[in-house]
């Protein structure tokens, strides 16, 4: 009786124990924008960095669109329960650069939880957007992309063209556009995020002002200059095109994507992160080149501007979850992991480790043209082409697509479209340097 007593107590003992709760992991909340493919990567760097420690936890929440996003993180952070890690896309950085109280600088989280952190250790026309006048990084440059054009070489094929060479300049877009119409192609060409490659990136590539005081870098009386004459001979360029059936306008945003993935335009320009995408959606050969220039432009190609999107840390937590704020971004800056990423979604490597370990890895040869973003990006910058860091950008952008809409239409001329972007867009930035400057 006694052995049996002491075995049944020893049994339930031991039940005890294995019943007791582990230690509880510390929950990181991060809100990001991205869905699809993307939004599949982004679950899995926060299930491969959870299952690499046991201390914390990083929860993605997906809310919806970049814009989205960041104005649910406003309200929650009004309202004291803003999530750890917001994802907010390049051009709200002046405004969240504005937003003293909301954020913590990326560099003083780093410092204050012990782990090692060197700005210079990331690509420099990444790391330098995100970084203030006096050399502080403030977010982590996460998601960082670039302006490219993509073609399907399939459609290249049958309309006579060489599929292995792409066009690299607008007269030579025009002229394919023209081949591809007159094999049956009834969409030759288009392009997303009409703003950012066709005025933002076109500008920074032809080294030629978007805005004033180094578009915007250099201070908040910047004003717009996108009404010069090279602008307004491109945008009355693609005008003539859409007249034509060269160029068919599919939205605002990156609405015009999916048609080009599904194969119904058959050349875009927008982001390199489309490459993820690509990879597994698209039924036929892609290629990518660098995005296109007029060669007769003085100092064209120079580099183009980043898009994507960086990682801000909002204020109002527990100096424990800071740590495993830190922590992530250690993990998620490691040469392996970070060369992963790249290489499997687009964007552009986020530390110069990752990218000497992807061409080491002969990823670039067996890719062709996954390259190109990065090219685009290690050139020397000029105060023209650095970056583009504005107020109020996001409705300035609004204000972009709603005049080019009635250009595209044939309801407006490019002069006139572009004079009213800057006057419309001056009164937005007039508004944003008075409210910050107090």
């Amino acid at each position: 009786m006694k052995l049996k007593f002491a075995a049944a107590t020893a049994a339930i003992t031991l039940g005890a124990l294995t019943a007791l709760p582990a230690q509880a992991q510390t929950e990181i909340q991060w809100w990001h924008a991205m869905s699809g493919a993307l939004g599949e990567w982004i679950n899995d760097l926060a299930k491969d960095f959870n299952e690499s420690q046991k201390n914390y936890k990083v929860v993605p929440v997906f809310k919806g669109t970049y814009d989205e996003a960041m104005t649910a993180a406003v309200a929650a952070f009004r309202a004291g329960n803003a999530p750890h890690i917001l994802q907010v896309f390049e051009v709200g950085t002046a405004t969240m650069m504005a937003s003293k109280g909301a954020i913590v600088p990326v560099a003083d989280i780093m410092s204050k939880a012990g782990v090692k952190f060197d700005p210079a250790a990331y690509v420099p026309a990444v790391a330098g957007y995100y970084t203030a006048p006096n050399g502080q990084m403030l977010s982590f440059p996460f998601n960082s992309s670039t302006t490219v054009l993509w073609y399907n070489k399939d459609a290249f094929k049958a309309a006579g063209l060489d599929p292995e060479k792409p066009p690299v300049t607008w007269p030579e877009v025009i002229e394919a556009a023209k081949k591809l119409k007159a094999s049956g192609h009834k969409c030759p060409y288009t392009t997303s995020w009409v703003s950012w490659t066709q005025l933002e990136s076109f500008s920074a590539w032809h080294n030629t002002e978007f805005a004033t005081q180094g578009n915007g870098m250099k201070g908040m009386d910047a004003r717009l200059k996108v009404n010069e004459p090279l602008q307004v001979r491109h945008i009355q360029n693609l005008s003539e095109m859409a007249k034509d059936g060269l160029f068919v306008y599919k939205g605002r945003a990156n609405a015009a994507d999916p048609v080009f993935v599904s194969g119904e335009c058959a050349m875009t320009t927008g982001s390199s992160a489309l490459y993820g995408n690509l990879k597994r959606n698209a039924k036929f050969a892609f290629g990518t080149s660098t995005l296109p220039y007029y060669a007769d432009v003085k100092g064209a190609p120079q580099n183009t501007v980043i898009g994507g999107a960086s990682l801000w840390v909002m204020a109002g937590r527990k100096p424990d979850e800071y740590k495993g704020v830190a922590q992530f971004f250690d993990f998620l800056s490691r040469p392996e992991e970070a060369a992963k990423s790249h290489q499997r979604t687009g964007y552009l490597p986020l530390t110069i480790a990752s990218f000497e370990l992807t061409e080491k890895s002969g990823f670039y040869k067996q890719n062709p043209g996954t390259d190109v973003s990065v090219t685009q990006m290690i050139r020397k910058t000029t105060d023209n082409s650095r970056g583009i860091r504005l107020g109020n950008h996001v409705q300035i952008r609004t204000i972009i697509d709603e005049e080019l809409e009635q250009v595209w239409a044939g309801k407006k001329a490019a002069k006139d479209a572009l004079d009213a972007i800057v006057k419309r867009g001056n009164e937005l930035l007039e508004r944003f340097e008075k409210a910050n400057s107090r």
